[in-house]
This record gives structure tokens, C-alpha cells and sequence, in this order.
């Protein structure tokens, strides 16, 4: 699968019907950005199971401040639609490639428990 763009009124949909999500939020002015879209696009192909997107900053603001982007690009991770992974800069194809490794290895179940914990701390009684 090859990379596609990822519009706010997609988001939702996209993380409920792929295991594995990765966002990059890039723009057309940024050069590590331009670096790093190749190798977005050459990794995608190894990996048709997940889903590959890309969110271009100056056409979807209103996703790019949900997710808090003030420097490009960003990677953004999700599986089971828990977001596991969101830091700037261009990864070289080697570092991509590993992080997605990290990702399919991860235990879900353990991951869920931990989020539903700190969950928990965070409810107020009213």
C-alpha cells in the first residue's frame, strides 16, 4: 500500500479500520520533509498491512493542531488506535523501518492495561 493523504474527517475512520497507523505531517516549504517523503513512500510499499498517511500542515490545520505539530516532520503512530509514537524529525530509512519492527512487537494487551490505569488516575469523582 502506498501512502495516502489523511483529511480531518478521515482520522477516525482510518484508525478504526487498520491495525497500524502511521501519520507524517509534512509541507511543501519544508526540506527535511522532502527528505523524508521518499523514504515514507519506499517503507510503505514493504509494508502493505499498514497504513501509511500524510497530512499536509498547510491544508489541514485543524488536524495538524489536534495533534499539537509545532515542528515538521512529525510521525505519528497509532496501533489498536492507541497512539504510541509521535516525534519530529526525518528518520532515515533504517530508523523507520525499526520503529515499525517496535510497533508489530509491542503486547497490546500489556499497553491497554497501562493506558486504562493511567486513565483511571485521571478520572475525578464528581
Amino acid at each position: 500500500m502506498s501512502t495516502v493523504n489523511l483529511k480531518m474527517n478521515e482520522l477516525e475512520n482510518t484508525l478504526e479500520n487498520n491495525e497500524i497507523v502511521l501519520i507524517d505531517f509534512w509541507a511543501e516549504w519544508c526540506g527535511p520533509c522532502r527528505i523524508f517523503g521518499p523514504t515514507f513512500e519506499k517503507v510503505s510499499e514493504k509494508h502493505p498491512d499498514i497504513a501509511f498517511t500524510k497530512v499536509n500542515t498547510e491544508k489541514e490545520q485543524e488536524l495538524a493542531a489536534a495533534f499539537g505539530i509545532q515542528s515538521i516532520p512529525t510521525l505519528a503512530i497509532f496501533r489498536d488506535k492507541i497512539l504510541l509514537y509521535k516525534q519530529p524529525g526525518a528518520l532515515p530509512e533504517a530508523g523507520l523501518e525499526d520503529i515499525i519492527k517496535q510497533v508489530r512487537e509491542l503486547d497490546m494487551e500489556k499497553i491497554r492495561e497501562e493506558v486504562e490505569k493511567s486513565n483511571d488516575g485521571a478520572k475525578v469523582d464528581a
